[in-house]
């Protein structure tokens, strides 16, 4: 082989090499986790930076990879083709196509990609310099292709898409990261209430009118005393002749003053209670409790009666689950009998039943017993059952017009 031919191989391995590193350049920008390059920029790594810069005119580093890759990957085959026409004569040209095909697919192309693929970041910050480099060389040529590219969009009337993630994308990252290890269930549960927090709103988790317990304006000491004994909470409401006239809070430790410090008048111990609408998002009303120094709030209708009422507990339990103290008597929503069938609590969540039983609809009510209201098309009677999906639904005990409780029997694999 003469040094003609020698050089000539040696500039084909160069230009060969040139188009594995636009291919892997091109596959490590594309598919860099933009995070974490923006950590290792704020630690201090300069290289990220720069890689932040150029991933943000991803235009500019498309346009230069793209031109620069199909440079070299044609110069490669024009040199190729005479390098083989010299020596193989009348079929180099045949012979030429085929094997830098071959050589350009598989280690201008498939390799460095793949490779790319699998540290996307490290690579990134490796090809970064020389990537200004050709920027800089190919700045004309990406400035016509911008002017085209606005051409184009005006001649089409195109408009760039919205770039901003949305939330379903986000909690599709969240739900990516638990499967890969980086996060445990626990931690991908609470991320996705987070998320979920903003979109909830003060009638999804109020206790109903139904359930709350009050005081009236004035009652005897006694009486306040069993109330709270009885009922075990720390707060009740107080009302005027009716549940729907709320005048205030009492706290227990209040109460105790009304109970043995001499002179402490009931109208002394009653706090201003917080109202708010059934639309007020919980994130705001959870900011509003803070600003008043308040733990409860109670929500009226929009008739100006009481529609129920909501703690800064259960604001809280939307973000970490339910909160358990000494006094509370621990209630499971859902509990096996063992033969395919469940005892359900008709206040529990109807989502969270839907999940349980791996159903696919979607209800109006927020709860079960809003549910079966609804499926029934009546009020609930002791007896009642319909069937949904694969379940039959059978209402076991009522109170108030209202389903307490109801047996879930499961035809087919029961839930997990």
């Amino acid at each position: 082989m003469d040094s003609h031919s020698a050089v000539t191989l040696l500039i084909l391995s160069l230009l060969i090499l040139l188009s594995a590193y636009f291919a892997a350049t091109e596959t490590a920008f594309s598919s860099l986790n933009r995070i974490r390059i923006k950590n290792m920029s704020e630690n201090g790594l300069k290289r990220a930076a720069l890689v932040l810069t150029l991933h943000d005119d991803y235009d500019k580093l498309l346009s230069t990879i793209l031109v620069g890759n199909n440079i070299v990957n044609l110069s490669a085959a024009s040199i190729s083709t005479v390098l083989f026409i010299k020596h193989l004569g009348d079929i180099g040209a045949m012979a030429s196509t085929i094997a830098i095909t071959a050589v350009v697919i598989i280690f201008g192309e498939i390799i460095p990609k793949s490779l790319a693929k699998e540290t996307p970041e490290k690579f990134a910050l490796f090809s970064a310099p020389l990537l200004c480099f050709f920027i800089l060389l190919l700045t004309p040529v990406n400035y016509s292709f911008a002017q085209m590219k606005r051409l184009l969009r005006a001649a089409f009337k195109t408009a760039p898409d919205d770039r901003a993630i949305t939330e379903r994308e986000l909690l599709t990252i969240v739900e990516e990261a638990e499967q890969e290890g980086a996060i445990n269930e626990e931690d991908k549960q609470l991320i996705h209430n987070a998320i979920e927090y903003n979109d909830l709103k003060v009638d999804d988790i109020l206790t109903p009118r139904m359930s709350i317990v009050g005081m009236p304006n004035g009652i005897p000491a006694a009486e306040m005393a069993e109330l709270f004994l009885e009922t075990g909470y720390s707060r009740l409401p107080v009302y005027d002749e009716s549940i729907d006239n709320i005048i205030g809070i009492v706290h227990l430790r209040d109460a105790f003053d009304y109970l043995i410090k001499e002179g402490t008048s009931f109208s002394g111990i009653v706090s201003p209670a917080v109202f708010v609408a059934p639309t007020t998002r919980i994130s705001e009303l959870f900011k509003l409790l803070q600003k008043e120094k308040c733990h409860m709030a109670i929500v009226t209708d929009e008739y100006g009666g009481t529609a129920g009422l909501v703690t800064m507990e259960d604001i809280l339990e939307e973000l970490v689950g339910e909160i358990w103290d000494e006094s509370d008597e621990v209630i499971e929503e859902f509990v096996p009998y063992g033969d395919h069938s469940y005892k359900v609590i008709c206040s529990a969540d109807i989502d969270e039943m839907f999940d349980y039983f791996r159903l696919k609809g979607e209800s109006e009510a927020s709860t079960v017993g809003g549910w079966i209201m609804e499926m029934l098309g009546k009020i609930p009677e002791e007896g009642d059952t319909f069937a949904y999906e694969n379940i039959t639904v059978t209402v076991h005990k009522t109170e108030h017009r209202r389903a307490l409780e109801c047996t879930v029997s499961v035809e087919g694999e029961p839930p997990a």
